[in-house]
Parts: C-alpha cells; sequence; structure tokens
C-alpha cells in the first residue's frame, strides 16, 4: 500500500478524437507495465467492442502506472459530448487533470465544457499540446486560445498559471520546449509528479469513500467505484452506506480491487487516495456514501446529468419477426433493460405497469440511446424503435426544451448556406470567424430539436466538407415550431423481392435505400422522394415479356447506389409517423401504418 505522498490521481479530458486514448498508449507502453513479448493492441484502454468500431471512448476506464517510486492513478475519460456527465463525476475523484488540446484544431466545444467543470473544483489542470507533428499545427496560436478560455471561464490566478508540454502520443514523445530532443514520455511524467498534488487524507482517520461510478458484476452485484478520502479499508471489513436521503444500512466488503496497469487486481486493504472497486453494496448509488460504523460525515451528494431525449423500444412486430433474432417478445426486452438498469444508472429507464407495448428509455443524446440498442442487437434482440422525443420540463412556469452548443467547420463558400439551414432551425449564431486557408468556425446555441437529421443535410449541402460537434448547454423556452424533414419518401406497395428492371425506374425521381434482390415488405421505407410527399410504389415491379422480338436491344441497367443507415443515421432521419426495425443482420424503416388513402392514391397511380 502506497502512502498518500507518493499517490499521483489523474483524468485524461479533451474534446473527442483529440487523442486521449493514443496518449494513454504511450504512457502506458513506456512505464513497463506489458511483458517484454506481449503483444498489444491499439488504444488498448478502448476494451468494448463498440468503443473499437467507433473509434471513440464510451466508458471512463483506469489504470495504474508506476514511475520510479509513484503510483499514477491515471482514468481515461469519453470525448463525446452524450457521455460528459461521466467525465464530471470522474473528475471528483482526481487532484488534476491532463487537458489535451489539438494543436492545429485548438479549443473546442467539450474542451470548454470539461475544462470549466475542472476549474469549478478548484483542480489545476496541465496543458498537453498534443499532435504537434501534425500537418498544419500552429502551437503558438492554440496555447493562446487555451490561455483566452482559461480567461473567459473565469480561471483563478494559480489555474491561470497552468503548466505545459509539446507532446505527439502517436509517436510517443514529450517535449518541454520546441527544440528538445523527442525522445520518450519522461517529460510527461515527470511533470505529472511535479506538478499533481498528492491526493488529502489522514490514513489512521476512519475509513471514508464517496462513490462516484458504478460498475456492475454478474455474481457480485453492483460495486462502488471511487477513491478513498480518509482511512484504509479491509477485505471482510464492516461498513455502513448512507444514501442521499440519509437513510443509513450496514455491509461487509466482500472484495477490493484495484488496478496494474490493464490488469484488474483484488486487493486485501487500500488506503487514502487510492481508487478502488468494493464489492457487497447492495443497490449502491451514485453520490452514496461509504464510512466506518462510527463515522457520521454524510458527505455532499453528486448529481447525476439529467437526460435529454427519450424513445420508445417495442417488439418487432413486422412480416420479417424472428427471421435473424431470438429475442423477440416484451418480456425478454424488459428483462435486458432491467439488467441495463442495475449497471447504468445514466439511462433512465420507464417501465409502467399498466402499459404493455412499449419501454421508454431516456439519455442525454442519440449516441447515448444508439450504443444501448446496438449491444441488444448484438445479442440477438429484435425490436422497434420510435423517433427520438426532447424531453420538455416546465421552468418558472414556462414550458423549456434543451438547447445545444453547436461548433461548425466548413469552407467559407458554403457558410451562407449552413448559417440560413440552421436559422430555419431556430438556430442563433454565437461567433463567426475565417482563417487564412478560408476555413468558417462558427458557433450557435441551437435547440435539441432541430439537430436531428442537421447533420445530414449539412452534409449534403457542404459536400461532405462539414465539421459538425454538439454538447448540451442548458434550458430555455420553447422556441415553436421547426421545420421537419424536407422530402417524402417512398413506401412499399407490397411484399416480396426488389429488382433492378423497378429500382431503375424509380431512382429517376428519388433515392433509394434498398439494392435489387432485397426483401420487402408493405409499409417498408424503401427510398427518399426527390418532394416533400410521401409516395407508395411497387419496389418489385417486374418488365412484362412478350412473344415479339424487339428491334432495340433493352437498355443497359445502371444503378445509383443504395443509401444504406447507420443506427444513428437511421434514428434521426424517421419522422413521428414512422419506425426503425432493428435486428442482428438489418436495419429497415418503415411506416407505423399504411392508410386507406395511400392505397387509394397508389391505385390511381397505377392505373393511370
Amino acid at each position: 500500500m502506497f502512502t498518500p505522498e507518493k499517490i499521483r490521481n489523474i483524468a485524461i479530458i479533451a474534446h473527442i478524437d483529440h487523442g486521449k486514448t493514443t496518449m494513454l498508449d504511450s504512457l502506458l507502453k513506456q512505464s513497463n507495465v506489458f511483458h517484454a513479448h506481449e503483444k498489444i493492441p491499439e488504444r488498448v484502454m478502448d476494451s468494448y467492442d463498440q468503443e473499437q468500431e467507433r473509434g471513440i471512448t464510451i466508458f471512463s476506464k483506469h489504470t495504474s502506472i508506476f514511475y520510479n517510486d509513484y503510483k499514477i492513478n491515471i482514468i481515461d475519460t469519453p470525448g463525446h459530448a452524450d457521455f460528459s456527465g461521466e467525465v464530471e463525476r470522474i473528475l471528483g475523484m482526481v487532484n488534476s487533470v491532463l487537458l489535451l488540446v489539438d494543436a492545429k484544431e485548438g479549443p473546442m466545444p467539450q474542451t470548454r465544457f470539461v475544462l470549466k467543470k475542472t476549474l469549478e473544483l478548484g483542480l489545476c489542470p496541465i496543458v498537453v499540446l498534443n499532435k504537434i507533428d501534425k500537418e498544419g499545427a500552429d502551437i503558438e496560436r492554440c496555447l493562446n486560445q487555451t490561455f483566452d478560455l482559461f480567461v473567459e471561464l473565469n480561471a483563478t490566478d494559480k489555474q491561470l498559471d497552468f503548466a505545459y508540454i509539446y507532446a505527439s502520443g502517436i509517436k510517443g514523445f514529450a517535449i518541454k520546449n520546441e527544440n528538445d530532443p523527442k525522445e520518450n514520455m519522461k517529460p510527461l511524467f515527470d511533470l505529472i509528479v511535479e506538478k499533481v498534488p498528492s491526493p488529502k487524507g489522514d490514513i489512521n482517520a476512519p475509513f471514508l469513500m464517496q462513490s462516484a461510478t458504478i460498475d456492475y458484476d454478474n455474481y457480485l452485484g453492483r460495486q462502488a467505484c471511487g477513491r478513498i478520502l480518509e482511512g484504509v479499508a479491509k477485505k471482510g471489513m464492516e461498513i455502513k452506506r448512507i444514501d442521499k436521503d440519509g437513510n443509513e444500512k450496514n455491509f461487509k466488503i466482500q472484495k477490493i480491487s484495484g488496478y496494474h496497469g490493464l490488469k484488474k487486481i483484488e486487493l486485501l486493504e487500500a488506503g487514502v487516495g487510492d481508487i478502488v472497486t468494493i464489492s457487497g453494496l447492495e443497490n449502491i448509488m451514485i453520490g452514496d456514501t461509504l464510512c466506518a460504523l462510527d463515522n457520521t460525515i454524510k458527505l455532499a451528494p453528486i448529481s447525476i446529468e439529467e437526460p435529454t431525449l427519450s424513445i420508445d423500444i417495442m417488439v418487432n412486430a413486422s412480416p420479417f419477426s424472428g427471421r435473424d433474432g431470438k429475442n423477440l417478445t416484451m418480456h425478454k426486452i424488459k428483462d435486458r433493460l432491467l439488467r441495463e438498469k442495475k449497471a447504468n444508472v445514466t439511462l433512465n429507464i420507464d417501465i409502467p405497469e399498466n402499459v404493455t407495448d412499449r419501454i421508454t428509455v431516456s439519455g442525454r443524446g442519440e449516441l447515448h440511446l444508439a450504443v444501448l440498442i446496438e449491444a441488444m442487437r448484438r445479442e440477438n434482440f429484435e425490436i422497434i424503435v420510435s423517433k427520438p422525443k426532447v424531453i420538455i420540463k416546465v421552468i418558472d412556469g414556462k414550458k423549456s426544451e434543451p438547447i445545444e452548443s453547436v461548433h461548425i467547420e466548413v469552407p467559407k463558400e458554403f457558410s451562407g448556406a449552413v448559417i440560413e439551414d440552421l436559422s430555419k432551425r431556430k438556430g442563433e449564431m454565437q461567433s463567426l470567424d475565417t482563417n487564412e486557408k478560408n476555413i468558417s468556425r462558427m458557433n450557435f446555441l441551437v435547440p435539441t430539436r432541430g439537430l436531428m437529421g442537421c447533420l445530414s443535410e449539412l452534409l449534403t449541402m457542404t459536400k461532405g466538407l462539414v465539421i459538425m460537434t454538439s454538447i448540451y448547454d442548458h434550458y430555455a423556452p420553447f422556441k415553436g415550431p421547426i421545420p421537419s424533414r424536407k422530402r417524402g419518401v417512398l413506401i412499399s406497395i407490397c411484399s416480396g423481392t426488389t429488382n433492378a428492371y423497378a429500382c431503375l425506374n424509380l431512382q429517376k425521381r428519388a433515392s433509394l435505400f434498398v439494392k435489387p434482390l432485397d426483401e420487402v415488405y408493405e409499409g417498408m421505407i424503401v427510398g427518399e422522394n426527390s418532394r416533400e410527399n410521401d409516395l407508395v410504389v411497387n419496389v418489385t415491379k417486374t418488365k412484362q415479356l412478350t412473344n415479339v422480338r424487339s428491334a432495340i436491344k433493352d437498355e443497359n441497367i445502371i444503378l445509383t447506389p443504395a443509401k444504406t443507415f447507420t443506427l444513428e443515421e437511421a434514428v434521426s432521419y424517421i419522422e413521428d409517423d414512422e419506425l426503425v426495425e432493428i435486428t442482428p443482420k438489418n436495419i429497415r424503416l418503415r411506416k407505423r401504418y399504411l392508410t386507406e388513402n395511400d392505397r387509394k392514391r397508389f391505385e390511381r397511380t397505377k392505373n393511370s
């Protein structure tokens, strides 16, 4: 057990894709926690399969590195805005942070958010200008912008005098001065030991800890993770839990877990400053106080971020139900979501007793909800999902909705079109500047409703050259109606198999979501109309054959590739009267119902 003076607790925070996990890779490799011949994958901390595929960190993860005679506990945090609430809780476990800033892009919206929380807690960040080897890197500009951001966020004089260092996570070096030799990460290790304060607390005082995050084990149940604030925890020791309402309950510590590199190891005891996971605490929640039996201290509660979006999850009742998956019933879906509710307290899962056809799940954003749905999909579930709904609140007697801070980078020639589109979505511009390379950087405040389906529209409008990021900012009075999707959809009138002949005729008036030999059913959405109205079509129609030889050869059929949706894109695309059918192998869009007017319109079209 290390004494508090030899422990350093630090988190790595940054905007998405600014190199947190890659930086941690280099720190781990150069700290000799791996065997000499051990195969080490890239982004080794991203152990969850969706993290590796999406290239982002979804769940915060802990590791311990030993440098000289110091133990450095490092927490890798998510960079995506939908998981920003987890970053807030992590900051309470550490004594400083490594704030990574891309040496080309500079501070971004998520940088502002995490830095603001860090400064409010009184922590003094270490700024790491990462990716200095990147083409177009402007170290001086980014450092000045970072300092300006500190000033803007009301940093104290001590915080303004922050330590900084230059680095390249992917090449594995850090330097204090631009002309220093680029050898290894030793300068960063030394800076952490020098600038990060050791954890406070008395190792001889009664045990005290607060649950900052929750883990879940199928055998041990919920597990509390946090930093020990006072005293020592020992396996088998009797402690008590005090919840947010002041209710107390005694428990026995069944297991204490820590980390050595990436390996989770069992500890017999842990002391002040250690970041550990404690098992044996039934129904533990974030913010609960864990303490010795004779302790009367109740720590201030930790707030869990409130969700801003909700979706309804339903049984797959389409004609293709049961073809791909095995878990089809509401009973199995309910059991799976109840398990998720035990392990993931950031999702709000509402299972009303009197409603049997749907379960409402609420989260921070589309990606937050999509991670859960994708996990269910990979577990052989078949479900149907509704369009996300913004969670409306009444604040000071006024109907209010969530507002997001949006950062956009786009070539100057498209900036006017982007501004016009976001204005229609009730966006308010906060700033606009254009650099010497004619790249316009804009910041808006936009209602969450207005961002649904926005990125796909902007990508089309800017020929794929727009970069857009957003983060929840605040609730504001309801902004009024926002225009929905500009184009209608093509709806299949019958079941069958699509063919090239039908696709060729339809692609003249629409972009298709299906390709030849795909199976479709009545009510399935098979494309996007070029006009505003929905159109009922027969995508299985074949060319009529006759016994008369044609003097003109059939034309060659050249089809435009069908548009495919990711899970988040599909959920963002649909309207209120549409659904997304999700199976282990397919993502399909469909109408909730096919009206009699749709059928009559199709008959008139067919006869004419």
